[in-house]
């Protein structure tokens, strides 16, 4: 169940199933990011390209179509150099192949990175379930997504999404109001949100689902991309001093 959860982002960190859903309002697609909500009978993330160009990560992207083969592991020009070696992310770690699924919501690959549907990451990615003050207002589609996986020391999921935007001020738009969402989502709903700590270009915090395992949010912006890096911990609030360690991996080969 844990590498479920966490395996699937956000989101968010970040990337195809799990317990709740990881956006603002209920999504009608049938696969998320961490963590969020599939089935058996559901169709998994299309690997063609929308017909029309979507505009605002806020909004729910359409149901994709069901995929026939498995996604790419790159996403444009996002490769796996594009995410931090496990090693730069703490003693122990290792990256992980996810075998997909009909429960993890994709094709497996045969390799530990996938492209992803550009909207429905950004869309998933944000937090839903809060009772904090909802916020509103469009943010910017990212032209390319990536989601790597790994395996912690200690043998819990982990999950980063890498969000490349055409721009580094739509990049910085995104950024913003995740954070902005993020801060606001309160605690005591489905989703609780704890801020550990934040600066103009990184910052962490503890994401508790009800019922539910929590996760080490760790978020990043660098030029045109945003990073998000989610995983499992037993003790999340104790994680502050190694979310340092991780957004300085992220941001070092992210951009």
């Amino acid at each position: 169940m844990k590498a479920l959860v966490v395996a699937c982002a956000l989101a968010t960190v970040l990337a195809g199933c799990g317990s709740k859903p990881a956006a603002q309002q209920p999504t009608p697609t049938a696969t998320q990011v961490i963590p969020s909500t599939v089935s058996g009978t559901v169709p998994v993330p299309t690997n063609t390209v929308p017909t029309d160009e979507p505009t605002d990560a806020a909004v729910p992207p359409q149901v994709p179509e069901q995929a026939t083969a498995p996604p790419p592991a790159n996403a444009g020009p996002l490769t796996a150099h594009n995410l931090p070696a496990p090693e730069k992310l703490g003693a122990g770690w290792k990256t992980y192949t996810d075998p997909g699924g009909a429960e993890a919501g994709f094709i497996g690959n045969n390799t530990w990175t996938r492209r992803r549907d550009s909207h429905q990451a950004s869309y998933e990615a944000l937090p839903s379930g809060c009772s904090g003050h909802l916020v509103k207002g469009s943010l910017p589609v990212p032209t390319f997504a990536l989601t790597g996986t790994y395996r912690t020391a200690d043998a819990l999921p982990a999950t980063a999404l890498l969000l490349r935007f055409r721009n580094a001020a739509k990049a910085q738009a995104y950024y913003t109001g995740y954070q902005t969402r993020m801060q606001a989502c309160g605690t005591g709903g489905d989703l609780s949100v704890k801020q550990l700590w934040a600066t103009t270009t990184a910052a962490t915090a503890v994401r508790s689902y009800a019922a539910a395992e929590s996760y080490v949010d760790v978020s990043v912006l660098k030029g045109a991309t945003v990073a998000l890096l989610a995983t499992t911990s037993t003790h999340p609030e104790q994680q502050a001093d190694w979310a340092h360690t991780a957004a300085t991996a992220l941001e070092s080969v992210i951009d």
